[in-house]
């Protein structure tokens, strides 16, 4: 996976979560502020119109370069949380022009690690780590297997969808949420939720190539 790949993936999250914004919210207003879809759109569409600034940079500076445009532009918690994400991958990515699978792996670990020391959260909370962190060892168990980076994905996808119907069945501890106590049963999470909408957006892209 090269850099262009890399900007190819990123304007297709930027589509995706523009055209999921309506029901992102809608999950939002469900249990939380009623804001998620609108400022991850927001947040996006200015990554998006940064893009041409990226091209020539190399995969870490563009990853930090779209972490630090969502802190910036995107509200709530969603902001500081796929921020940090970001730009702890791009650290892990520093100077490289391509990414091998297990590159590509130690990106979303480092991205998941920094959602859990920001959001001070862990996996069964009903947030979007219960569908990142299952989709990372998804994602790491097919490598570590001997399958290639688009295989090992689709498995980390399938994961991460299992994951957010998880959220349907957990009590929401964490964030605005958590102020519904048992009310937060049956919904699920947004957060979780669009963070699967870009690790499937990641797949569809890496399979077209």
């Amino acid at each position: 996976m090269d850099t262009k790949k890399i900007l190819e993936i990123i304007a297709a999250i930027a589509k995706k979560i523009k055209a999921e914004k309506d029901f992102l919210t809608q999950l939002d207003n469900e249990i939380g502020d009623g804001d998620h879809g609108i400022n991850l759109s927001r947040g996006f569409k200015s990554v998006e119109e940064k893009l041409p600034t990226f091209a020539d940079k190399d995969i870490g500076a563009i990853l930090k370069g779209v972490g630090t445009q969502l802190v910036s532009t995107v509200g709530g918690a969603s902001g500081p949380l796929y921020g940090t994400a970001f730009m702890k991958a791009g650290n892990v990515c520093k100077g490289k022009t391509s990414l091998t699978a297990e590159e590509f792996a130690a990106a979303l670990e480092a991205a998941v690690n920094g959602i859990k020391m920001r959001g001070k959260a862990v996996e069964g909370e009903k947030t979007m780590l219960d569908a990142l962190c299952p989709a990372y060892k998804a994602l790491k168990d097919g490598i570590d297997g001997g399958k290639n980076l688009v295989d090992a994905l689709a498995d980390g996808v399938d994961a991460a969808a299992a994951g957010v119907e998880y959220t349907k069945t957990i009590i929401a501890t964490k964030g605005r949420a958590s102020y519904l106590k048992e009310r937060s049963l049956g919904h699920q999470d947004p957060g979780a939720t669009s963070s699967l909408y870009m690790l499937q957006t990641a797949l569809e892209v890496l399979r077209e190539a």
